[in-house]
């Protein structure tokens, strides 16, 4: 028999050992903990026993913090380079939560390892639903072990949502190709385009949506003026570095998001590049950065207050879906509107001898 951590009053055992010993998943074990989603009698009594076969002590104080009628709990997993980008999210996010009656749940986690500890703490907190921000809401592993528990999953910010996951997103391809649209009647011919985290699927559409731009406006795609970054600051500062540092320097730069681009415009300051007499730059998400940098910086707005509010709006209407029905159901997709932000950043393509 375990020992009782005497610091905590909490059993040893955890809600998985549980869920493996009576043979059934943790989301079940934490519904007949909680009750509050009617379990079939003969798994009730399955958990019950091998609750008390093993000593499992619940962690009561965890869930006696619930709030709201609803009795809903929405865990939210992050690992996110922009921390402006997670404030907006979370900014629409509780809002929607509080109006709902909606407890939230954060978790931040780094690599695969990481992820995993994060989703079990979720698991035993005993969260009805999980959102999953970029880079994460393209994380098939993550989504597996998540819906392996019963527990349903909203994407958000995802440009190709996975099978059997919902989803709240623009789309980034229009989007992508707005602007490079843009810059295109703008005149300008040679781009320079900086591509984001390999791992979340916005980086190739709206890569994909900057070739569409240059193919409709009969340019060549110039490979050498295509650089790898990670939608971080740090990476914007490095391509740009690359793509300013040469003779035949692009006129014009598309970073996928607006860290980057800010990145780059530092880099262009320090150089004395003058924009956008000299050069253009625009990026992508319409986050603080984008109206805070000087000058002011073109992009693509991406809803992403009223994402946060719609994601939780749409995972707590899953959930209760799923309550009635006793099972996950279709996934629940939305397709929010973008808007073209044109702002001082980009300008006529300069004349060249």
């Amino acid at each position: 028999m375990k020992q009782r951590r005497e610091s905590d009053n909490t059993s040893s055992v955890t809600i998985h050992e549980v869920a493996k010993h009576a043979g059934v998943s943790s989301m079940t074990v934490s519904r007949v903990i909680n009750k509050n989603v009617p379990v079939r009698e003969k798994l009730r009594t399955k958990v019950l026993e091998s609750i008390k076969a093993l000593n499992y002590i619940p962690n009561i104080a965890a869930r006696s913090t619930r709030s709201g009628d609803s009795g809903i709990r929405i865990g939210i997993l992050y690992s996110h380079p922009s921390a402006s980008y997670l404030n907006e999210i979370m900014l629409g996010g509780l809002e929607q939560a509080s109006k709902l009656g909606t407890q939230v749940l954060l978790e931040k986690c780094g690599g695969l390892q990481s992820q995993k500890t994060a989703v079990s703490r979720l698991v035993e907190a005993g969260v009805d639903g999980v959102i999953l921000p970029p880079p994460l809401c393209d994380s098939a592993p993550t989504v597996q072990m998540l819906t392996r528990e019963g527990i349903p999953v909203l994407a958000l910010a995802t440009a190709r949502p996975l099978p059997m996951v919902s989803a709240v997103r623009i789309d980034d391809f229009e989007g992508a190709l707005a602007l490079t649209r843009h810059l295109t009647k703008l005149g300008h011919k040679r781009i320079g385009f900086i591509k984001g985290d390999p791992s979340h699927t916005p980086t190739e559409v709206r890569y994909e949506g900057f070739l569409q731009g240059l193919d409709e406006a009969d340019l060549p795609l110039l490979d050498d003026l295509v650089v790898q970054g990670m939608f971080t600051y740090k990476s914007g500062l490095e391509a740009g570095r690359k793509l300013l540092d040469r003779e035949d320097r692009p006129t014009a730069i598309f970073a996928s998001n607006d860290d980057m681009a800010a990145g780059v415009m530092a880099v262009a300051h320090g150089m004395g590049i003058h924009i956008p007499e000299q050069l253009s730059i625009c990026g992508f998400d319409d986050t603080p950065v984008a109206s805070t940098i000087w000058p002011q910086l073109t992009t693509v707005h991406q809803p992403i207050v009223a994402m946060g509010k719609s994601a939780i709006a749409t995972i707590v209407e899953k959930i209760k879906e799923a309550r009635t029905s006793g099972q996950m159901g279709k996934p629940k997709r939305q397709l929010m509107k973008f808007t073209l932000m044109d702002r001082e950043s980009t300008g006529p393509a300069p004349h060249r001898d």
